[in-house]
């Protein structure tokens, strides 16, 4: 589908840095190659091709935000740019990236040992191994400090018990970093998941993410050594410097999903007739259309808003929590909308307009949902908190 109506009204290629337009470039022409062809299908058999996840590694998206140890080094703002242009094909291979970058590699560099970092960063870089981040808990998603999951000394070595839930690629994974309470608060743990007594089942009957895999994940008596451990992460700030990355790339993905779905309604609205005229004559139809650019370009310029203050070093938790609560919401309104103009077919899969609406509602959910950003801005406007 071509975008060339939005780009005459709205030039937000124009305004990326020359290193992000070609980050931008390698994004994009790999979702439409590689992963388009194929996506209503997998959605429909609920299936991740982990074949795909070497092409996206020898393409340096994975942990592209991170320098060294085969990493890309690229800028935020690339890094934000790639994430839309993958998610304007699924949301789901978005979050793939998300996963492995964001959150497991950003771990390990973060916090992690120099022998850690050797040992997976390169790998996971490449797309030769797979990492999962395993916090979120069965009774308690939105609360990780109330975590069940515990991991105990037993000589030079670490114990682990507890059940996560919701954990990305945990069922394909090569390594799972696990959070857990200890004596000392909060610690983060390298697991090798063919460790004895961790073992991971994906989630059947999911609605929304088919593409990807999401997991419950048992923890009985896994143990690793006192290495395994990741030593820089102490408490809370250590899960949540990982959330906070993640959360970045959401702001952009979910304007990748926004702008497909007013694609597919601008065409759409050109090309169906209805009492001799395309629809797109229709005056409520071109009013929805023009609610619908307004909402992906105000949610496009304030995704490039926080790149640039990621990239300047500026970017504070609570301006991800407006990037991340705004774009998700707005992209599923304009979702939401590019359905109602396409009627009754928008709910065939001859449309992707579903599809992203059902993934959005996930998108919706994970990373933090609309109420726990809600209350993180009313906190910031008001000194007080109003959590529980």
């Amino acid at each position: 589908m071509s975008d060339d109506a939005l780009a005459r009204v709205f030039k937000i290629d124009d305004l990326l840095p020359d290193e992000a337009r070609r980050w931008q470039s390698v994004a994009r022409t790999l979702a439409r190659d590689l992963l388009a062809p194929t996506i209503e299908d997998d959605f429909e058999a609920q299936r991740f091709r982990a074949e795909h996840i070497p092409a996206l590694g020898e393409a340096g998206l994975l942990g592209m935000h991170l320098n060294g140890y085969g990493c890309a080094g690229a800028s935020a703002t690339s890094y934000g740019a790639a994430c839309l242009e993958i998610e304007a094909v699924d949301s789901g291979w978005r979050t793939f990236v998300s996963v492995q970058g964001s959150l497991a590699m950003t771990a390990i560099a973060t916090f992690g040992t120099e022998q850690q970092k050797q040992r997976w960063l390169p790998e996971l870089a490449a797309g030769r191994a797979v990492g999962c981040f395993a916090l979120t808990e069965p009774a308690g998603g939105s609360d990780p400090a109330a975590m069940t999951t515990v991991a105990r000394r037993d000589g030079s070595d670490w114990v682990i018990d507890g059940r996560k839930r919701w954990i990305g690629l945990a069922a394909v994974a090569d390594v799972a970093v696990v959070w857990a309470q200890t004596d000392d608060g909060v610690r983060g743990f390298l697991v090798p998941t063919d460790s004895p007594g961790f073992s991971a089942q994906a989630i059947p009957g999911k609605r929304a993410m088919r593409t990807s895999i999401q997991c419950d994940i048992e923890l009985d008596g896994v143990r690793v050594p006192d290495d395994a451990r990741l030593p820089d992460a102490r408490g809370l700030r250590g899960p949540f410097t990982c959330l906070n990355e993640a959360r970045f790339g959401i702001a952009w993905g979910a304007m990748g999903a926004a702008r497909t779905c007013l694609e597919v309604a601008v065409e759409r609205a050109r090309t169906r007739e209805v009492f001799g005229a395309p629809i797109g004559a229709r005056q409520l139809i071109q009013s929805q259309l023009a609610d619908m650019l307004l909402e992906y370009e105000k949610g496009a310029l304030l995704a490039l808003h926080l790149g640039r203050l990621r990239d300047a070093g500026a970017l504070t938790p609570a301006q991800l929590s407006v990037g991340k609560l705004n774009n998700v919401r707005e992209a599923i309104r304009i979702a939401g909308a590019a359905r109602s103009i396409l009627a009754g077919d928008g709910l065939t899969d001859e449309f992707p307009v579903m599809r992203h609406m059902a993934n959005l509602e996930a998108v919706r959910t994970y990373e933090g949902t609309d109420e726990i950003h809600a209350l993180i801005l009313g906190r910031e406007l008001t000194g007080l908190d109003a959590f529980g």
